[in-house]
């Protein structure tokens, strides 16, 4: 049987995860306008996120303009959408599956073994959303670095890293190895089998001495 104490902590770890990817999915600074080069203009930082763009004044004043078409965005940004919300999907699916498959939970208490095989399940399903999280804030990241690099990028126009893909990538790994964990079903082999050393064939014979 699966060990509670791993399965609990896989399932804090994964839905510590999961809360790290909305937060992740809804911040506005996947990308913040970088500094690097000459005659930058510092008195305004431009941030632009998967569902709007925001700027923020030196006077602390920030105004947020929400995209007006999908289909005029980027690929990237509609494509890091459709991952980050489909993981999120599937974590709220695995939730409720290892709602019934964990041990401190008495549903499927007269099935162990299917109920092993259904937190198994809700493991693997969180490992997928741990990999589509990663996929998506890797992919968006590396466009960023490409733009940066890129020569024929404006230097005003250049962007660095923004603090939602590194909660994102710190979401996608505690979701992978809540999952992991979850995945880690401990069986006890002792149980159910002959003692080590069977009795012998002539116990309870009359007439026979045992040293």
């Amino acid at each position: 049987m699966a060990n509670a104490g791993i399965q609990l902590l896989g399932l804090l770890l994964a839905f510590l995860g999961f809360i790290g990817s909305i937060a992740s999915t809804v911040m506005v600074e996947w990308k913040a306008s970088s500094y690097a080069g000459d005659n930058i203009i510092t008195a305004q930082a431009m941030y632009e996120g998967l569902w709007k763009s925001c700027v923020s004044q030196s006077t602390g004043q920030v105004q947020c303009k929400v995209y007006d078409s999908l289909l005029q965005l980027p690929v990237t940004v509609q494509a890091t959408r459709g991952l980050m919300v489909t993981a999120i999907l599937l974590c709220v699916i695995s939730i409720f599956v290892e709602m019934m498959g964990m041990r401190c939970t008495t549903c499927m208490a007269g099935e162990p073994e299917q109920k092993d095989k259904v937190a198994l399940a809700g493991g693997v399903i969180f490992i997928i959303a741990g990999l589509l999280t990663l996929v998506g804030t890797s992919w968006y990241g590396h466009r960023i670095a490409q733009d940066f690099y890129n020569p024929t990028t404006p230097t005003n126009a250049r962007y660095e890293f923004g603090s939602a893909l590194y909660v994102g990538w710190g979401a996608a790994c505690l979701i992978i190895i809540g999952g992991a964990f979850l995945c880690c079903n401990c069986s006890n082999n002792g149980s159910g089998k002959s003692p080590r050393y069977p009795p012998s064939r002539y116990a309870g014979q009359p007439g026979r001495d045992y040293v």
